[in-house]
């Protein structure tokens, strides 16, 4: 695999490039994006948070053996969740820092 596709699968495909001054609208924009990308962490963190309790669960299940190998799966499906999760809210967090630097940039012209 190259390593523009490497990137470009890990990017998740979100790349700014600010090309004309940000105004007020923009910030605001900015500002719901920041906000959503928080939402989105906390909803990782919720869903790896339920496939924890479900792993616990299962595991407890005592008399079926079988489950223990699904308690597993749900296991490495939330430390998956988190990882991803917390990834993607670095990825954003990144995007918006330099496209409010840039901004920054642009209005002092």
């Amino acid at each position: 695999m190259s390593k523009s596709k490497k990137n470009n699968l890990l990017n998740f495909g979100r790349d700014f490039n600010p090309d004309q001054k940000v105004i007020l609208r923009d910030y605001l924009a900015i500002e719901r994006t920041r906000l959503a990308n928080e939402r989105t962490l906390l909803s990782y963190i919720r869903s790896s948070l339920y496939l924890l309790l479900g792993a616990i669960a299962l595991y407890q299940l005592k008399e079926f053996a079988n489950f223990e190998y699904l308690a597993l799966v749900a296991l490495v499906f939330c430390v998956i969740f988190f990882i991803i999760g917390v990834y993607r809210f670095t990825l954003l967090k990144r995007s918006l820092k330099k496209l409010y630097y840039n901004a920054e940039q642009n209005k002092k012209h």
